[in-house]
């Protein structure tokens, strides 16, 4: 009776591989039927482990958790950028590529090991309460927040709803709590500024589903101020991606005529060639495009697209190295599969997988401030440095297990976030500190003199 337990289980898990299998897609299926025998031996080794480990591990585990870890560590053999979403992290990626959430409005990240304000998003109820850039969340609702992600998910819920944050404040002795009344935010991938009479400047910080209209919006008040536009900054350094669709828009509201990019898939529907389009406004000024070892995806889809096409001239250090493109589908239980489906070419046919784009001009980054220059190290992970990496083209006999990662990770963390703090107000007087901003406007304002010179 024991055994006939034991068979039942196994057969029970072996059925639910295979369904979850079939909800991956139904290649898999095709292929479970064209491997035949391999793929059922490796069905029922997987169902014995599972059945051992339930019957003999030390301590009672759950089998819906060693199945999620077991598909998780399966699609993450595949490379770095594929991944099981859960249903948590399923809704976290809808939210980070729409329009809007709800919150309380502030931008957050970690700093030395707090919960810290990057900046109040203004006429947010954040920035009515009080809350600044710099203050320390402690506590929400009474909890203590222990990493970035709780607290998110801690601060947001429903509109109308009220939470109690608990800051601490720099030279305040005591702890600030707050009431605040949780409303809809809207998420700004992009932010401008004139940096210089004539001169623009435009930060995306990643492609969600309304950055094109938004650099639209903000290009189109640049473009109709009092003095003509006569270069233009576009930062995408730090940029990590986000939306393919949005990347080849922001990229066709500066390129006119020919590729933007293609994408080559295994499948013939993940294959494909988009164009540029005419646009109705001409924008004729130069572009200076800013990319650092933390721009990535989509950010360099762009950057890519503008250096090929002789739009802009790239400035800073060597982007990510992130040349493929995921998909997600969604799943039962409000799961989510990313997976990647395609490698991406920039016009002339580069494939920047593990590469990077390479400046026109490279400058490193450095803090101006006053009489002292800091120096900024790159010292960022790249795209090359992730276990089980894509290569820039496939290769059939290549050894697919990569060392890195880990150790790899030599990101400087202090000097990032003062980039942020730096970057949440959008000041030309603070922008001016950068000084591959200073350079970037230093090229378009010589620019300018050498066109007066040569005529």
């Amino acid at each position: 009776m024991k055994l006939k337990k034991k068979q039942h289980i196994k057969l029970w898990l072996a059925l639910l591989i295979a369904v979850i299998f079939w909800t991956v897609g139904s290649g898999f299926y095709r292929n479970l039927l064209a491997n035949g025998a391999e793929t059922y031996k490796g069905l029922k080794l997987f169902s014995d482990v599972i059945g051992l480990v339930e019957n003999n591990y030390v301590d009672p585990v759950d089998s819906k958790e060693l199945i999620e870890k077991a598909i998780q560590g399966m699609v993450h053999s595949l490379d770095p950028h594929s991944s099981l979403l859960s249903p948590d992290d399923f809704k976290e990626l809808q939210i980070d590529t729409q329009g809007e959430f709800t919150g309380i409005g502030v931008s957050i990240t970690m700093k030395d090991g707090f919960v810290t304000v990057i900046s109040p998003i203004e006429g947010t109820p954040a920035y009515s309460a009080g809350i600044k850039a710099g203050d320390k969340i402690i506590k929400v609702n009474g909890k203590a927040t222990r990493d970035l992600r709780q607290a998110v998910k801690m601060i947001r819920g429903p509109k109308g709803t009220e939470v109690l944050v608990t800051i601490a404040r720099e030279d305040v002795k005591k702890p600030i709590d707050f009431k605040i009344i949780r409303d809809i935010i809207p998420v700004e991938s992009v932010k401008a500024t004139v940096i210089k009479p004539g001169y623009g400047y435009v930060w995306i910080t990643n492609f969600r589903e309304n950055t094109t209209d938004d650099i639209a919006s903000e290009l189109g008040k640049l473009e109709s101020g009092k003095m003509p536009l006569k270069g233009l900054i576009l930062d995408l350094r730090d940029n990590p991606g986000g939306l393919l669709s949005q990347a080849i828009e922001v990229s066709d509201l500066f390129i006119e005529k020919g590729t933007i990019l293609s994408i080559k898939g295994r499948k013939e529907k993940n294959t494909q060639i988009y164009k540029a389009t005419p646009n109705k406004v001409k924008r004729n000024y130069p572009i200076v495009l800013l990319i650092n070892g933390g721009s990535a995806s989509a950010s360099e889809i762009v950057a890519g697209a503008l250096q090929d096409d002789k739009r802009a001239l790239i400035l800073g250090t060597t982007s990510f190295g992130k040349g493929s493109v995921q998909s997600v589908e969604k799943l039962r239980d409000g799961y989510g599969l990313k997976l990647t489906i395609a490698r991406y070419y920039t016009p002339s046919g580069r494939s920047i997988q593990a590469k990077g784009i390479v400046p026109d001009i490279i400058v490193k980054r450095r803090f101006i401030d006053k009489e002292d220059m800091e120096d900024i190290g790159e010292g960022l992970i790249k795209e090359k440095d992730l276990q089980n990496h894509l290569e820039a083209v496939p290769e059939k006999d290549q050894d697919k297990k990569r060392k890195g990662g880990e150790k790899e990770k030599k990101h400087n963390k202090q000097n990032i976030e003062k980039t942020k703090f730096i970057y949440g107000q959008l000041k030309p007087e603070q922008l001016l500190t950068d000084n591959q901003v200073t350079r970037a406007l230093d090229i378009l304002l010589s620019y300018e003199i050498f066109k007066d010179v040569q005529k």
